[in-house]
């Protein structure tokens, strides 16, 4: 969570106890009732009395999602479109960019979140001030009108009846504007009454699965198509605007010149924004660099300057001058437009990009980062934003399918759209001041955008997004820094900041402990584990140590997510250790380390016995005091903690045994479900202030951690600041549960706590792709696509070459997109007739298998199974117990891009 100064850190252990004073002042956002004596009573309903009709909607595939101007749906829509770890630029509800972090200049004390601003918030009994870390975004959303920093649009004009008519592609200009995003291309129409054209807007920038260097463009992909309605041919004439964003910021009167320069490609036009100084004070700002407006396409007219502004009927179609140039502080605007007489029924398409390069990197950021002196990965390949352009240019088809390949993909699921949006859409962090990519080539984030640096453990272990979508990222990041600058060569501890902290994190340890697993089974061969294992096996050996009474659970006092030591043994720190030592006997096995393998066997055995006999209270796992100090520090006790089984959740994703018995564990989340989830926080929050505000009076969610025995100091005896956190709903640990939940079976709760997230964010409140914990775009959210991998039940190891599936529901019926380390594609499974089919679509890439796990559709007794390959047979054995099968094939094959692999059983 919070990166504490250090001050603040010593003064808590030093003190113990601090007043109420102190804390209030320190802490404005944690109101002084946190602190007063007694604890109110627990007030979140057991029978939830929900709607089963309602229910069943959950379920159904329905349509995507889509956000209307009739509805006041489109001010606060922020979509991130710009390339991963290139700053942030949306697009907003109605088409246009807007946002324009592009300038390096999100930072930690300086600019945090995406709108630097502190608002009030009434928590029912005070006014409190919020800040972007505590959840100002989620009070106020930012406005799209309001954060247009760069003018950029689009606009058409046309003859209807004699009358010349224009119209921008903006909510004012339009009858109705509809918004339709599914991550990470968003699809905007455009409608009026009695006018004969519809223009369609789609805007993304290039995501292609699995290449992690082609989905990182500083670049925005803008297709515009007009489609006539009418019976007659009509005169179209499209105009593109940009606005010469260089030194934006910095520039003033005299400090320089904007300059626009237009080129003409064999079948593009380009304006290229630039800044002429002699000053060295802008020559190094952030802002400074260059920026590139192009169209792809035959035809295109460029204007360096339009004028006059906005646009009006003489600026279309005119070639002016090929450059401009304006005074440092002034306004420059280009544009790039095209003709064409279009037929009834007929559609005219224009694609246009926009390009930028910033690579003067924040001196702040250099002081915590030694890697950023060298400037950004993106500078590493092109020299300036021209040079992308041209890149993309080249590479436009490519870019252009690849990327809605997957789109289609992703959305060729059987899946309810809402529930394919909000698994996937978190991965738009990626895309967003939130996280760099350095031209070493090395991976660094923030928490949230501007918030807590350093790519925390203890936060990063929850995302499950980025390790299945771009492994090559996490791999590079588990050796680079977790093996590497992070790295206690003595210990094998793991900083979990790397150069940004001292210490390691419990948590945040056991959890990359899983990451090496993962990561592993996300190759595709065992070189990752290999070239790794010696500093794997210290880093677990470091967490083993941490038990000290030797009963398989930690017990050592050490830092965990919720910024605090707490002393004990911990119910879900060592559930999540469990799991790590599992995985760990795992990996020990495939590199023939036996002895060590037969070592973390007996951890897991004897760690899970006692936490299953000595953590679980009849109901729910709980926190067992330290004998010492007893109950005198912050800790969650006797109460129910969110992450409390975060362990068995963990060995869920990546296809581990059982760490925890079944019955317990599912008493547990039914626990969480009795006493954490309610469909209104609204009276919880009232009563229980001190929390953020990341779930608001009328909204439903999980709280952290709850007293559901109404016990007095239940979070021990010395309330210190972190206390706060228990009384949120961060939608990062729900995501972890909703993941959880759909593995164990429960895809109803599941379901309707990821859709209560969903609706939090519906975009008629607040932005439906910023949720936002410690600030916005906060990178624990991205642990929703662990719920997405549950509901597929979804399994794979690269070197082994097995896949696996288990869909939660629809198993008659049922497909969804999957990646593998590397290619990517559709499975579907359907029941036809006595026998039950499989198949697997490869859309890109290549897939190695040996062995294809699955389960029973109906009640079947297996006798044949046949398994083809573009009409090659495959021999093939199956295998197996209760209700999964186990298809073992002769000989390794190799599925190509485009081939489909069919299984049937009967």
């Amino acid at each position: 969570m919070e990166n504490q100064p250090s001050g603040r850190r010593a003064f808590i252990k030093k003190t113990g106890l601090l007043s109420i004073g102190i804390m209030v002042a320190r802490f404005p956002v944690w109101g002084s009732s946190v602190f007063a004596a007694g604890y109110p009573k627990h007030n979140i309903p057991a029978e939830k009395n929900i709607d089963p009709k309602w229910i069943a909607t959950l379920y159904k595939r329905s349509t995507a999602t889509a956000y209307k101007k009739s509805k006041n749906e489109l001010r606060y829509i922020g979509m991130p479109v710009g390339g991963l770890h290139a700053g942030t630029v949306y697009v907003g509800g109605d088409g246009r960019l807007w946002l324009w972090q592009i300038y390096n200049e999100t930072f930690e004390g300086a600019q945090e979140g995406i709108e630097p601003k502190i608002v009030n918030w009434n928590d029912g009994t005070t006014v409190r001030k919020i800040r972007p870390r505590d959840g100002s975004a989620y009070i106020e959303p930012a406005i799209a009108d309001n954060k247009r920093i760069l003018d950029q649009g689009f606009a058409l004009k046309t003859t209807v009846a004699g009358k010349t008519i224009i119209k921008e592609l903006s909510a004012d200009h339009w009858d109705e504007v509809i918004f339709t995003g599914s991550y990470p291309l968003a699809d905007i129409v455009y409608t009026s009454k009695d006018f004969p054209l519809e223009v369609r807007l789609k805007v993304y920038s290039p995501f292609i699965p699995l290449d992690a260097e082609k989905s990182a463009l500083p670049a925005t992909i803008l297709r515009v198509q007009v489609l006539n309605n009418s019976t007659k041919a009509l005169p179209v004439d499209l105009i593109g605007w940009m606005e010469n964003g260089v030194n934006k910021v910095s520039g003033k009167p005299g400090s320089g010149s904007k300059t626009n320069t237009v080129s003409f490609g064999a079948a593009s036009v380009d304006i290229v924004s630039g800044f002429t100084t002699t000053d060295v004070n802008l020559s190094n700002a952030s802002d400074h660099g260059s920026m590139c407006f192009t169209y792809h396409g035959n035809g295109g007219k460029a204007n360096p300057a339009l004028d006059p502004w906005p646009v009006e009927t003489v600026d279309f179609n005119q070639s002016k001058a090929q450059t401009a140039k304006v005074d440092g502080d002034e306004k420059l605007v280009g544009g790039i437009s095209l003709s064409q007489m279009l037929a009834p029924g007929k559609t005219m398409q224009a694609d246009y990009s926009i390009s930028w390069h910033f690579n003067n990197v924040n001196p702040k950021l250099k002081k915590l980062v030694k890697d950023a002196e060298q400037g950004y990965h993106y500078a590493s390949r092109f020299k300036d934003a021209r040079a992308v352009s041209d890149f993309i240019k080249t590479n436009f088809n490519e870019l252009t399918s690849g990327t809605e390949l997957w789109n289609n993909t992703w959305n060729s699921s059987t899946l309810p759209h809402w529930f394919l949006e909000r698994t996937f859409l978190n991965i738009g962090t990626l895309a967003t001041a939130n996280t760099y990519r350095f031209a070493s080539g090395r991976f660094w984030s923030w928490e949230g955008v501007g918030a807590c640096a350093g790519t925390c453990t203890h936060v990063w272990q929850y995302a499950h997004a980025m390790a299945r979508i771009f492994p090559s990222l996490e791999r590079d990041l588990r050796e680079r820094v977790d093996l590497g600058i992070g790295f206690v060569k003595d210990t094998g501890a793991i900083i979990f900041r790397g150069e940004n902290e001292t210490r390691p994190a419990i948590d945040g340890q056991a959890g990359t402990i899983l990451r090496f697993y993962r990561e592993h089974q996300m190759n595709r061969d065992d070189a990752f584990l290999k070239t790794n294992w010696a500093k794997i096996k210290l880093a677990v050996q470091f967490m083993l140590a941490q038990d000290k009474n030797g009963d398989g659970m930690t017990d050592t006092p050490m830092e965990n997510t919720l910024d605090a030591v707490w002393e004990g043994e911990i119910a879900w720190i060592v559930g999540l250790c469990i799991a790590a030592a599992s995985a760990a006997q795992a990996m020990a096995t495939e590199v023939g380390d036996t002895d060590f393998a037969a070592l973390c066997k007996a951890y897991v055995e004897k760690g899970r016995n006692n936490m299953e006999r000595e953590l679980f209270n009849g109901e729910y796992f709980i926190h067992r005091p330290d004998a010492v100090q007893g109950r005198k520090k912050l800790g969650s006790y006797n109460t129910c903690h969110i992450d409390q089984v975060y362990g068995q959740s963990w060995a869920f994703q990546v296809g581990l045994p059982r760490v925890l018995d079944e019955k317990k564990t599912r008493s547990a989340l039914h626990a969480l479900w009795k006493y954490n989830f309610t469909m209104d926080v609204g009276p919880y929050i009232k009563t229980h202030i001190g929390g953020r505000p990341y779930a608001l009076s009328g909204e439903g969610g999980m709280v952290m951690n709850t007293n559901p025995h109404n016990e007095e100091a239940p979070f021990g005896e010395d309330v210190s600041w972190q206390l706060g956190y228990f009384h949120e709903c961060m939608s990062g640990f729900e995501h972890q549960v909703a993941a959880h939940m759909m593995a164990e079976g429960m895809h109803e709760e599941s379901l309707i706590l990821t859709n209560r997230i969903h609706d939090r964010y519906h975009a008629a409140k607040r932005n439906p792709y910023n949720e936002i914990e410690c600030s916005d775009h906060y990178a624990r959210a991205m642990a929703s696509y662990g719920t997405y991998l549950s509901a597929c039940g979804f399994s794979y190891h690269g070197p082994k070459g097995i896949i696996g599936f288990g869909p939660k529901w629809n198993k008659e019926n049922f497909a969804a997109a999957f990646t593998a380390a590397e290619g990517w594609g559709s499975y579907r499974q359907k029941l036809q007739g006595s026998a039950q089919v499989h198949q697997l679509q490869l859309k890109y890439g290549t897939l190695r298998l040996n062995e294809i796990r699955l389960e029973k559709i109906a009640k079947l007794d297996p006798k044949r199974v046949k398994v083809n390959l573009m009409g090659k047979i495959i021999n093939a054995v199956i295998a197996g117990k209760g209700e999964q099968f186990n298809i073992r094939l002769a000989q390794e094959i190799t599925i190509q891009k485009g081939q489909t692999l069919e299984i049937s059983i009967s």
